[in-house]
């Protein structure tokens, strides 16, 4: 059928050529050739694109992608797998289309790509969502069994993992969907159980009491990367420790100042800065609302004296004595509470950690709850107290305040120092408020808190040095963008010691066992190796359903041993699936290559997947698991804000497509800056939409104008047209950008090259200019045929490159032209000779289109006060210096161009002189079939309407 194609609208294009039809008399409609295709106008994507999926299914097109890169050099992008707990959300979409896209590009660029998807199925999230359904229904988890609750995860985990697969194809996305990974496959849990046990047998697993990120909620411990944070307004407070040590600071009082008020009743020590200048001052007097009377003594940071004083409504100090930080050594305070069940002795100690930034140079050590607490204090030998349980209550032998939540003690603590202060046994000496951020569990969304119990954890430091092999491990990996580098380094480098236990019971259990009365944890292959076995069978389920003699064997007593039951962080499963989906000792042994080429995620995985498969890796094999790592960011509204159904800005990968198609998402994505946060919603996805319409009108337009091309009528580069030779130029420096893409995995900016290439060089400039070629030219004549010939490659190339991206459209205007069998995802990247790149000719033909502006200003202003309708109607005279400038070609070379062709107007001269343009109404008739204006209309009696030209074109028809 002939369908008339309308291009978009520019400031200098004439497309009434598109409907000369309209006008033409009869006898010469047939002999215009106008453009012919069945690749429709619209491109009705949502119906479509199901119906191409289906097609791709029927037709095994995964497996022929698989047999066609048999024994070529493989690409692998390991797949981080998303949790199976809902459906997707623009993120996944994001993520996955950007993987689709490296791996359908490396794919044409020759690789074997083998693809395997996978997904995240135990721990937190999916128990969560389980505990939700008892807690509506009002059942108590802990009186389900546990393999029952353990089921009802697998079932839930299962039903998702299966939605989210039909969800990621319906994106277009190629991968092994039949072979996909799941880490509570049977498989996968041996192998997890297996990498735990590699650690354990050298040496670098153990069991200690640290401080860990705690749900109190939950009642687990936390990674970092389950941590996400939000400002809250907590309660600060000035606490007043009295000094026991005999000497000139006997009786003063140490302030320190907190924004934890219920870590009080942990406190065991106090550290202070040695370097730090500071102060003994007598309050003088103070104003309404003290908690603190005139006379008592404060040591204080000299710097801080002032801010103190006025938190503390202190109107007038008289400073004592002036010390450095060193001359604390050896002091020994007591708890505000001594005399009423806190009796202890509170030692001053020398911290690197303690600045004059803010509170009061001093600060106050709770083992239980902070790191450099923890580190302090155990340096010195100090007991570490359980005074916060997993619920985060007091524990029943914490004086004053037992069962009292911790988010709930500021007001009673806050009393209880009120009472010690007026007591003059120190206490609370100012409270006040502080908006800050706060770190929440990204689940439940409630606050944690530091809290040490005893847990599992691979050492940073020690004989494995697992910081510095990881940090030396990252030196070989390339890093996209490149400054991301120094977030996951920085992050490795401050890391403490690896905490991979965690209290919950849907997952794959720390399978190992502790020796009662040495407290020793059994380092046994034999054992680890029936373990391990058991669970490829059995699956993690047998470490609860079988005693655990079927695992010790008959060398140790059960009674003599502890069977751990704390399961594994999930990030070190995620950190392990390279060794259960990589590599010749994968299971399922599907043989693929070790390490990954590419890790591909989302800038938080950096404290998250990234980081945990690095670890994982050099711990295990010595190296990391991915040769590269490219890095996105995150998904906002339009206003720039996160989404949130309360707000009601999310957008939903389901809903665009329903409306526009998977293509203008995926197309979304890759037009984005993706490095940096981008943003998505109803005006930026019509505008994504819009720019889908235009790179679909291109591709149309080329398809109907190459309509029964032959490779008869190709002409060779040396005979093509400089015009021509342009093209095939601007078509080098796209290869090149997309190759460099490729291998770089750099893909910012391609996309949007490759739709400027398409709207400013061809629809708007090379398209317009050859359209009266094409139209009305003999079907031999060599301009036609060479304007043909760069039709056929730049339709293959521009196809091929859009491919990856646009995998339903590119696919469809393949096939429009060559055929179902010819699926363009079985093509490889074009052949674009290097001998094509011609920078003179292109900075020349800069010049000419510069030059050609000027001309279709004048055009365009004549249009505009309607001296002229088409530009048809108008002649152009064009000035040109004798001598080429920045702005121009030389009057010599303006000769040689067609500038009527060019300008899209009827005649043209070019005169000498400074470079200008004027227009005027062209003398002569319109030609019928051209639509020119000329002079020689009529002169052949034969063809009267119509010029010389197209009056020897229907001769020879």
């Amino acid at each position: 059928m002939t369908l008339y194609h309308r291009l978009p609208d520019t400031a200098h294009a004439d497309h009434s050529r598109d409907q000369m039809t309209d006008a033409a008399p009869p006898d010469y409609r047939d002999s215009v050739f106008l453009p012919r295709t069945e690749f429709a106008m619209r491109g009705d994507l949502p119906k479509r694109e199901p119906a191409m999926l289906a097609r791709w299914a029927a037709e095994d097109l995964d497996g022929r992608l698989a047999r066609a890169g048999e024994g070529e050099t493989p690409f692998l992008l390991h797949d981080g797998p998303p949790y199976a707990n809902g459906h997707l959300h623009i993120g996944h979409a994001l993520n996955k289309i950007m993987k689709d896209v490296v791996n359908r590009a490396q794919r044409m660029a020759g690789h074997d790509v083998r693809y395997v998807p996978g997904w995240d199925c135990h721990g937190l999230p999916i128990e969560w969502r389980i505990e939700e359904e008892y807690r509506k229904a009002k059942r108590d988890k802990d009186a389900v069994p546990v393999l029952q609750f353990r089921a009802e995860c697998r079932a839930y985990a299962q039903k998702w993992v299966d939605i989210q697969s039909a969800e990621f194809q319906r994106l277009g996305v190629q991968g092994d969907w039949a072979g996909r990974y799941a880490t509570f496959d049977f498989e996968s849990e041996a192998a997890i159980a297996a990498e735990i046990g590699r650690f354990l047998l050298d040496g670098s697993l153990y069991r200690g009491l640290r401080p860990v990120m705690w749900s109190p909620v939950e009642k687990t411990a936390l990674a970092e990367a389950e941590i996400e944070y939000h400002d809250i307004t907590s309660t600060t407070i000035f606490v007043g420790f009295p000094v026991l040590t005999p000497g000139r600071f006997e009786g003063a009082q140490v302030a320190i100042w907190t924004t934890t008020p219920w870590t009080i009743p942990a406190n065991r020590a106090l550290a202070y800065g040695p370097e730090i200048a500071y102060v003994l001052a007598e309050v003088v007097s103070v104003g309404e609302g003290a908690h603190v009377a005139p006379g008592t003594r404060l040591i204080v940071a000299a710097d801080l004296l002032d801010s103190v004083g006025a938190a503390i409504h202190v109107t007038q100090w008289r400073v004592l004595e002036r010390f450095s930080g060193s001359e604390l050594a050896g002091v020994v305070a007591a708890h505000p509470g001594r005399g009423r069940g806190f009796e202890f002795d509170v030692p001053l100690l020398a911290g690197d950690f303690v600045t004059t930034e803010a509170g009061t140079g001093l600060v106050h050590m709770a083992p239980a709850h902070g790191e450099d607490d923890f580190r302090l204090t155990t340096a010195h030998g100090i007991a570490v107290p359980e005074v916060v349980l997993g619920d985060g209550s007091y524990a029943a032998w914490v004086p004053h305040f037992a069962g009292i939540h911790v988010f709930k003690a500021a007001d009673p603590v806050c009393d209880f120092l009120i009472e010690t202060q007026r007591a003059g046994q120190g206490g609370l000496l100012g409270r006040g408020s502080v908006l800050h951020s706060y770190p929440h569990s990204w689940r439940s969304r409630a606050p944690v808190i530091f809290r040490a119990t005893p847990q599992w954890f691979i050492p940073m430091e020690g004989d494995t040095r697992l910081r510095e092999r990881a940090l030396t491990a990252l030196e070989d990996v390339r890093f996209v963008p490149a400054q991301s580098r120094n977030r996951l380094t920085s992050m490795v480098r401050d890391r403490p010691d690896w905490c991979i236990s965690r209290q919950r019971a849907w997952g794959v259990p720390i399978a190992v066992f502790v020796e009662k009365k040495t407290g020793e944890v059994l380092r046994d292959a034999e054992v680890m190796g029936r373990i391990v076995e058991t669970f490829r069978k059995e699956g993690a389920d047998a470490w609860y359903a079988r005693p655990a003699s079927d695992f010790l064997g008959n060398r140790y007593d059960p009674e003599a041993y502890e069977q751990v039951f704390d399961i594994v962080d999930v990030w070190f499963e995620s950190g392990s699936t390279h060794a259960f989906v990589l590599g010749d000792g994968a299971w399922r042994n599907q043989g693929l290559g070790w390490p990954a080429d590419l890790y591909l995620e989302g800038s938080d995985q950096h404290r998250g997947w990234f980081q945990s498969s690095l670890l994982e890796g050099v711990g295990t094999r010595g190296r990391a698991p991915f040769k590269a790592l490219l890095t996105n960011g995150f998904v906002l509204d339009e206003q720039g804000r996160k989404m949130s159904k309360s707000l009601g800005n999310v957008t939903a990968p389901a809903e665009v497509i329903d409306r526009f198609g998977a293509d203008v998402l995926r197309l979304w994505v890759m037009n984005a800056d993706t490095y940096e946060d981008v943003r998505i919603g109803p005006k930026l996805l019509d505008q994504t939409a819009d720019l889908y319409r235009r790179l679909r009108n291109t591709l149309r337009w080329l398809l109907g104008a190459l309509d029964g091309f032959s490779e008869a009528e190709i002409v060779p580069y040396e005979m093509l047209p400089e015009l021509e030779r342009f093209v095939l130029h601007r078509l080098t420096e796209l290869d090149a950008m997309v190759r460099h893409a490729i291998d770089s995995h750099e893909w910012v900016g391609v996309l949007p090259a490759i739709h400027q290439f398409c709207t400013t060089d061809l629809s708007a400039f090379y398209f317009d200019v050859r359209k009266d070629s094409l139209y009305c030219d003999a079907l031999d004549d060599p301009r036609r045929r060479a304007c043909r010939t760069v039709l056929d490659i730049t339709q293959r190339a521009l196809t091929l490159w859009l491919a990856p991206t646009l995998v339903f459209t590119a696919d469809e205007a393949w096939t429009a032209r060559f055929g179902d069998a010819q699926s363009v995802h079985l093509q490889r990247l074009p052949v674009i000779p290097d001998t094509w790149h011609d920078a003179p000719l292109a900075a020349r033909w800069a010049k000419v289109r510069s030059m050609r502006r000027v001309a279709t200003t004048q055009i365009e202003a004549l249009r505009a006060d309607k001296t002229i309708g088409s530009s048809l109607q108008a002649a152009l005279g064009l000035s040109v210096p004798e001598e080429a400038s920045a702005e121009s070609v030389s009057f010599a070379e303006a000769r040689s161009i067609d500038w009527a062709e060019l300008a899209i107007v009827s005649t043209a001269t070019v005169t000498p002189g400074p470079l200008s343009a004027t227009v005027e109404r062209a003398s002569g008739d319109k030609c019928a079939r051209c639509w020119r204006v000329l002079d020689e209309v009529g002169q052949n009696a034969e063809h009267a309407p119509l010029c010389l030209r197209c009056s020897d074109v229907v001769n020879l028809a």
